[in-house]
């Protein structure tokens, strides 16, 4: 088995693990969003489990999403959670186990691939650029590595993302979505595909960059501290989480204009002159219109979704890898005898 098949797999396991564990948070937090607060006919709302993001929109006042994802938001008559654990009490109990991962399949359609782009790319990147952990020549290829690996992957996936997010957000059958398709590559080409393409960019390739260089060299240091050449599972969990949390912090400005253009896809509100400012002129706006603080609006909902994430993912990934390390150094030696 060749070393990307290796990773390749591995990062598969890890986009599943991380899936499992985040998808039953978001769930909980959507329905007592919506006890509390409601959505009108036609607002959208953003739904995450830790991989992706989803546009939903909501049809007669009730939140709904196309296909297999319109279970997650059923409405059980007069079920009311007192908070989050009585959520995750009452939800099973009343509507079944399952409940709980509505929404799962759509993600991992699209996450796994994702996943596996990225974290190959970055694998290959740092090992082509002759990464050596604890060298302080070294200090710089995760940084480059990570901007690269997610660059990749947001430009191979950006076209898929493009038509699952108009399904959702517009209520498209994939048969209305190809046509809509269609038309666009006739009057805009085939730059229409990746439109979006620049926020996301500007997001999440920065935050690549910092995370990979904070996550190595805090995996370098203790390497060298302790005198081994791999750390147990919950130092890559730790690590990761204080990582995913520093980055999180840094782009969440961007992450903010991201979220008014997913809600203006949802309510049909941009006019075209707002679709077509730039990701700077709308931090400027925000910035100029209500000050600092709306730049960093969601801040704890942001830290609370994107550290365990980035935690539990990382270190799934390490393991994994791990696991075949051992693997192909006892084949080594059987060879050899």
């Amino acid at each position: 088995m060749s070393e990307v098949v290796q990773q390749i797999i591995a990062s598969c396991s890890g986009a599943l693990v991380t899936s499992l564990f985040m998808t039953p948070l978001d769930v909980v937090k959507i329905r007592l969003q919506a006890q509390t607060k409601g959505f009108a006919k036609g607002e959208c709302f953003i739904y995450c489990n830790g991989l992706m993001d989803h546009v939903c929109t909501c049809l007669n006042g009730d939140p709904a999403t196309a296909g297999s994802q319109a279970k997650l938001w059923k409405r059980v008559p007069h079920q009311q959670f007192t908070g989050m654990m009585d959520a995750f009490i009452k939800i099973p109990k009343v509507e079944g186990v399952r409940t709980l991962w509505s929404g799962l399949n759509p993600t991992l359609v699209m996450a796994v691939p994702n996943t596996v782009v990225y974290f190959t790319s970055y694998d290959q990147v740092k090992r082509r650029l002759g990464f050596v952990n604890g060298e302080q020549n070294s200090k710089l290829i995760p940084f480059v590595s990570g901007a690269t690996a997610r660059a990749v992957a947001i430009t191979v996936i950006s076209p898929l993302e493009l038509i699952r997010t108009k399904i959702q957000s517009e209520q498209m059958t994939y048969q209305q979505t190809k046509e809509a398709i269609k038309f666009s590559l006739r009057t805009s080409g085939v730059a229409s595909l990746w439109r979006g393409w620049g926020p996301l960019m500007w997001r999440d390739v920065p935050f690549s960059a910092v995370y990979f260089t904070l996550y190595e060299s805090m995996k370098g240091y203790s390497m060298s501290y302790h005198n081994t050449d791999h750390i147990p599972t919950w130092e890559s969990f730790l690590y990761g989480g204080i990582g995913g949390s520093i980055c999180a912090a840094l782009t969440l400005p961007f992450d903010v204009v991201k979220t008014h253009r997913q809600i203006e896809l949802g309510t049909h509100a941009a006019a075209s002159s707002s679709r077509n400012q730039t990701t700077f002129t709308r931090i400027s706006k925000l910035y100029r219109t209500q000050g600092l603080a709306s730049l960093f609006t969601g801040l704890g909902p942001r830290l609370l979704k994107v550290a365990p994430a980035c935690a539990i993912m990382i270190s799934s990934y390490e393991y994994c890898k791990r696991l075949f390390s051992e693997y192909n150094l006892e084949k080594s030696l059987d060879e050899k005898t």
